[in-house]
């Protein structure tokens, strides 16, 4: 996935002159997700944004899902399956990569059993045949072949909505309050910011693994595949590693053998360690990346019991039937 062009978080003349493509964008999607969707036996939990790309899903997701798992639920995962070749419904398991499946899938499995597919509704009936007793999607608010049951709106409070216009004139997928108007709940991560009235909010912050430590003044070069490397970059920073270099690539980019090489040499040739991501350690070659320091990120909440409460409720509740 390219990186966001600039005009996506200022109003300026690009952002209104592609605005008539924005409103058929939107009409397009409004007519796709008012289709109705397949209903699982199952309580079905969507994490997903009006955004493109980076409001931190996946994070919410891994988060949700061990917490789940911990209470006893046997939660399955579905998603795209994002930059994988795999077509159809498929189970993630140990023996793929993140060419086959997607490197989202891949860290998401270490956590509760995963389904790639577009078809939402049908990952979910080979989930909930295999023994699911919830389903927790990653991404998918816009796609319709799935009735949810519980919606949380995940948005990223640095770059927030961007301009606030839909594709292609800046980064949303459907304007926010039609999104947000079929969704429970907001998970708002990092920078307080203005979400629609009266859809209660969620509070957390990004926290680096406890691997950071050993990082601490030593001279680091840090390379990231992801929409907003810089979320990446600036907490190692602020975290006390001297970062000597940081080398952004586009989201989900299949390091190439040169680009690995390069990396390795300038490592070496500036007497640094290279780190990056999970999401990123997963697309490396095995010899790379037994020379490469993951450090990875989780959440902290601001309510952490609020949080508990509300999926305690979903689950217990078997499925909601919530509509907004």
């Amino acid at each position: 996935m390219p990186r966001a062009p600039a005009y996506w978080f200022r109003d300026g003349w690009v952002a209104k002159t592609l605005s008539p493509l924005s409103a058929i964008g939107a009409a397009i999607t409004a007519r796709r997700v008012a289709r109705p969707g397949w209903r699982a036996p199952v309580p079905v939990i969507c994490c997903g944004n009006v955004t493109v790309g980076g409001a931190g899903k996946t994070t919410v997701v891994l988060d949700l899902a061990r917490r789940l798992t911990a209470r006893g639920h046997a939660v399955h995962i579905l998603l795209r399956g994002y930059g994988g070749r795999s077509r159809g419904t498929h189970r993630v398991s140990a023996g793929d990569t993140a060419s086959e499946v997607g490197d989202e899938a891949l860290l998401l499995a270490e956590a509760a059993p995963t389904w790639t597919g577009a078809d939402r509704a049908a990952s979910a009936r080979a989930a909930v045949a295999a023994g699911a007793a919830m389903l927790l999607m990653d991404d998918g608010l816009q796609n319709p072949s799935l009735h949810k049951d519980f919606s949380f709106l995940v948005v990223d409070g640095a770059t927030g909505f961007g301009n606030g216009r839909v594709l292609p004139a800046g980064p949303l997928r459907e304007p926010v309050a039609v999104g947000a108007a079929r969704c429970q709940a907001a998970v708002a991560i990092g920078a307080p910011l203005l979400l629609p009235a009266g859809l209660p909010v969620l509070r957390a912050s990004l926290v680096q693994g406890p691997e950071i430590a050993a990082l601490r003044q030593r001279r680091v070069l840090a390379f990231a595949g992801l929409a907003y490397p810089d979320k990446f970059f600036g907490p190692l920073a602020e975290a006390g590693a001297e970062l000597v270099r940081r080398m952004p690539f586009p989201d989900h980019h299949p390091y190439r053998p040169h680009e690995l090489d390069s990396l390795v040499a300038e490592a070496a040739r500036l007497d640094a360690i290279l780190v990056t991501t999970p999401k990123d350690a997963v697309r490396l070659p095995s010899a790379i990346r037994a020379r490469v320091r993951v450090v990875g990120v989780g959440l902290a909440w601001e309510d952490e019991a609020a949080l508990m409460a509300l999926l305690d409720g979903i689950a217990g509740s078997g499925q909601t039937g919530v509509d907004r």
